[in-house]
């Protein structure tokens, strides 16, 4: 384990509008605001986009299991957010219901907003941290200076 202390810096509420594609704007948020990392929770409805849903067998590097959404799903979820030289790193983590159905698992992609999404967003000040690929997963890990 490794880890490396900050405090908490800006805070930010976030509203989301219907047809917004969630990670552009997190993207663009980030960058007009500047963060260099933060932490975000958030509720509302996807109405349609990507999940990845864990890998398809536990094996390094792992092949993701992806699937896609549609017609409208309640949704609540974190995320991080870590700049690095190509700009912000966001990964969300989320769990979605419709009717009797439940998905977990990150949102990729061009996953699109129905109606609303609030979020709240934590600047993480002081904290050394970036996102780079790893070589060895092929993923985009957190790396801790």
């Amino acid at each position: 384990m490794q880890y490396t202390k900050g405090s908490i810096g800006r805070i930010f509420l976030l509203k989301f509008e219907d047809d917004d594609v969630l990670l552009e704007k997190i993207s663009v948020f980030a960058k007009k605001e500047k963060l260099k990392a933060a932490t975000m929770v958030f509720i509302g409805a996807l109405k349609k986009g990507d999940l990845v849903t864990g890998p398809k067998k536990p094996v390094i590097p792992p092949e993701p299991n992806k699937m896609n959404f549609k017609d409208g799903w309640e949704v609540m979820g974190i995320g991080t957010i870590f700049s690095n030289k190509t700009g912000p790193q966001i990964h969300i983590h989320s769990s979605m219901g419709k009717k009797q159905k439940v998905l977990t698992g990150c949102v990729r992609g061009k996953s699109k907003v129905f109606l609303v999404v609030e979020a709240i967003v934590f600047e993480l000040k002081g904290v050394k941290a970036t996102k780079s690929i790893d070589p060895s997963t092929g993923l985009n890990l957190l790396k801790i200076l």
